[in-house]
């Protein structure tokens, strides 16, 4: 009692001179001991052989349901392979790694992970959706995470969870076309209340009587966020947004947040269209209106003259700000003003071009979170102050925030500049050299959390494997880069690529059918498709591809221009 769980597995083997013997030890998992004793004599009389080949069939069922061949080889290997492994392996299913052993849901992080899992494993991020909002509270907050199967967690002040819920929906609603989900019933929490002196407490909530339907759990989040903000119209930050580490910019209930602005503003925005489909054109048009009130506030309140603040203390000090003797410019408040189309078109790319001119380091390989590093500045951000300048989210690279600049880019049309920040974050990239290795000294092929950005350290890989970088890389590869976009039962091709590739091929398997698609770019470009054709026949370029489950295979050509 008191210690945890531990069991040894022992084999004595004696090896002769030139023989060579296998020992295979079978770990497993299941739910009650007959079923584990079922599991057990099953794969104990089977041939080793034969259970990888079960294994290598399956990973191959999920990684091969859309296979890419672009002129870069490292891009094409974190697709193909490594990246989609990374989510699901890892952050799905173990959810535990060298750097962080901890088996938990975060609620805001897997619903990121699965969005990269919606094509290859539908039904894997239906199930993850329903999870995720019966770990909503009555009032619409969330559990920050969650150990199952006690559902034993966090309850916090962090003020962007609840929102991932309706963000993740919406894609999926987009990508499938099952807007039967919606409708889905999941029930509510109820828990202790936070008192007014706590930021978070940790608590086993009981499970509520009420429950509601999907768009419901997604409208209580929604409303939520939209009643919760401060005198400039911007969210408020509570005790840290996506950034955990500013945890006490808005301690007190007055900061705000501009990242979480433009996050609230494409909630908004994307699940008005949902509702309008539902029927309920008065819903949609209040959460029209408060897009256009949030849209007015970050315009009027939030641009500092070359970018956009990240926030506002509770005092009203700006933080991201040209003022700001350090977190002078950070990158997610500018990535985020251009993904979803908030901000005015001009001030979007005059804030990526400041990203470009203070963020991206080229000859360092990174982009960085903000720059400069907390250090001496008279203020308290929170707990991000207590790492070394450079490390981690203290003006270090977030991977995870880099990704948004590529998808940023892509947005703006810019394909040179998205497929050159994409290499950047390569981790392949980073290990092509010896020196690079000894720099690095991280996994070549898998995401890393953080990458290191000041002296003595610069370049040296922080965490790895365990981290949303893996997925949102990977969408921004397959969705922004390529242009790969499934709509339902339609396929949509609108590719943003450098101007140096000549072209690209993409295999995606629908069903029992398999599409071959060839992009061709002879005039050099980065975005613009001229011609579509599907069998030999001509489609209007502007129009997606029904796809259909015939069990042939079908030549799909797209030319840019």
């Amino acid at each position: 009692m008191g210690l945890d769980a531990c069991a040894a597995i022992q084999r004595a083997v004696t090896v002769a001179p030139g023989e060579v013997v296998e020992v295979v030890f079978l770990l497993g998992q299941a739910r009650d001991p007959a079923e584990a004793r079922a599991l057990i004599q099953r794969y104990r009389r089977t041939d080793p052989e034969v259970v990888r080949a079960e294994v290598a069939t399956r990973w191959e069922q999920i990684l091969g349901t859309v296979r890419v061949k672009t002129p870069d080889r490292s891009f094409d290997l974190m697709i193909n392979q490594w990246l989609l492994y990374q989510a699901l392996a890892c952050r799905v299913w173990a959810r535990s790694a060298f750097y962080q052993s901890g088996g938990a849901f975060g609620f805001r992080d897997q619903l990121q992970d699965v969005m990269a899992l919606v094509t290859p494993l539908r039904d894997l991020t239906r199930e993850h959706l329903m999870r995720a909002a019966g770990h909503q509270f009555e009032d619409g907050d969330v559990l920050h995470w969650w150990h199952e199967p006690t559902g034993k967690g966090v309850r916090t002040r962090i003020s962007d969870d609840y929102l991932w819920l309706p963000y993740a929906v919406a894609h999926y609603v987009e990508v499938t076309g099952d807007r039967g989900i919606l409708d889905q019933r999941a029930p509510y929490l109820r828990g202790v209340e936070l008192p007014s002196d706590r930021d978070d407490m940790y608590l086993t909530p009981e499970r509520s009587p009420r429950d509601g339907t999907l768009f419901d759990h997604c409208s209580l989040a929604i409303d939520r966020a939209l009643s919760r903000l401060g005198s400039r119209g911007l969210p408020l930050i509570g005790t840290g947004d996506w950034n955990d580490g500013f945890n006490r910019v808005g301690r007190e209930g007055r900061g705000e947040s501009v990242w979480l602005g433009w996050f609230l503003e494409a909630n908004l925005s994307r699940f008005a269209d949902i509702a309008e489909g539902r029927g309920e054109g008065a819903i949609a048009a209040r959460w029209r209106e408060g897009a256009l009130r949030l849209r007015e506030s970050l315009e009027a309140q939030a641009w500092d003259g070359d970018w956009y603040r990240r926030a506002f203390f509770d005092d009203g000090t700006p933080l991201g700000s040209s003022v700001s003797p350090e977190c002078r410019i950070d990158s997610i408040a500018q990535s985020w003003s251009v993904i979803h189309g908030g901000a005015r078109p001009g001030r979007a790319r005059r804030a990526m071009e400041s990203v470009e001119e203070y963020l991206v380091h080229h000859g360092d390989g990174l982009v960085r979170l903000f720059t400069p590093p907390f250090d001496l500045w008279d203020v308290d951000p929170g707990y991000i102050k207590g790492y070394l300048p450079g490390v981690r989210e203290n003006g270090g690279q977030y991977t995870h925030a880099a990704i948004w600049c590529v998808i940023a880019f892509a947005t703006l049309g810019d394909g040179d500049r998205t497929g050159e920040l994409f290499g950047l974050l390569n981790p392949i990239n980073h290990a092509s050299t010896r020196a690079g290795i000894h720099r690095y000294r991280v996994e070549p092929y898998v995401a890393a959390a953080d990458v290191y950005s000041e002296a003595p350290h610069v370049g040296r890989g922080g965490w790895t494997w365990y981290t949303g970088s893996a997925g949102w890389m990977y969408r921004a590869g397959v969705e922004w880069i390529l242009g790969f976009r499934l709509r339902g039962a339609q396929l949509v091709i609108d590719p943003c690529i450098p101007r140096a590739w000549p072209g690209f091929e993409i295999a995606f398997r629908y069903h029992s059918s398999l599409y071959e698609i060839k992009v061709g770019n002879p005039n050099a470009v980065t975005k613009g498709v001229v011609g579509l054709t599907l069998d030999e026949t001509t489609l209007d370029p502007g129009s997606g591809l029904d796809l259909v489950d015939d069990g042939s295979t079908h030549h799909v050509g797209v030319t840019l221009g």
